[in-house]
């Protein structure tokens, strides 16, 4: 039990995440704890502290810090703020994220920018920093720096409807996520993206509730579910852990087979 079973343990770790609040964040963000990592969750407040108190009862430390990843300028002080508290990040996962849909020809200008802002120049930011700060620290026994988990979607693949900012911007995260695996993957630092297929979390109630769309997305799914946040639990800790360690740029898609179709 003891080798192969310490391969995914996160023992000693620090991880940041975006977007532990809820669905498959929060989800995530408890595996990760479970793994035996203590968690730093970036929120826009402290009024929700359901992860937090939850991360403690496992046994492990938690904290909130705030930021707003819709402003670059508060998404940049993020990280100089927590090094300035003494931890050591070892594993970063971004997954917050927002949707907005519109058909194509009457997208506003500000939803674009916002969608962009959230899912991909924030992502970016905190990438760069954290892995600057990854970067400063020599690698373990096991060559090993860190790890960074984007979340991507199917939509870093295919087009959707009525979402054109969200498409791009995932279409971004996969090509970043191959870009800094490219050059850091030589330094110790794993950096690879997790694309959900369909999973019923309040990001897609719109969907959900478009009674003739939902069905025709289940048909299409081999696994004949729609996917629930606890489906995330093991590919996040396989990503963050030393089981991953010659995993590099990778898209895992965690989708129920739709790719596959």
């Amino acid at each position: 039990m003891g080798s192969v079973m310490q391969l995914f343990s996160l023992e000693g770790q620090t991880a940041l995440v975006t977007g532990g609040t809820r669905g498959i964040g929060q989800s995530m963000a408890l595996a990760l704890a479970e793994a035996g990592a203590d968690v730093l969750l970036v929120q826009r407040d402290t009024s929700n502290t359901a992860t937090k108190e939850a991360i403690e009862k496992l046994g492990r430390k938690a904290q909130i810090y705030t930021a707003d990843l819709s402003d670059n300028d508060s998404m940049k002080a993020l990280t100089p703020k927590i090094l300035a508290d003494g931890h050591r990040i070892n594993i970063l996962l971004n997954c917050g994220g927002i949707q907005r849909r519109h058909p194509a020809h009457e997208f506003p200008d500000e939803d674009w920018n916002e969608v962009l802002q959230v899912n991909l120049t924030a992502v970016f930011t905190l990438c760069r920093d954290v892995g600057a700060h990854m970067l400063q620290h020599p690698p373990d026994s096991h060559r090993r720096r860190g790890s960074i988990i984007n979340i991507a979607s199917l939509l870093t693949f295919q087009g959707g409807l009525n979402v054109p900012a969200y498409a791009a911007s995932k279409g971004g995260v996969g090509q970043l996520t191959k870009a800094l695996s490219n050059q850091w993957a030589k330094e110790g630092i794993n950096v690879n993206a997790i694309a959900p297929g369909y999973i019923a979390t309040e990001m897609n109630t719109a969907l959900m509730e478009d009674e003739k769309r939902a069905a025709s997305i289940l048909e299409r799914i081999p696994a004949a579910r729609w996917g629930s946040p606890d489906d995330f639990k093991g590919g996040v800790v396989f990503l963050a852990s030393r089981a991953s360690g010659y995993v590099n740029g990778e898209l895992l898609t965690i989708d129920g087979g739709w790719m596959g179709r």
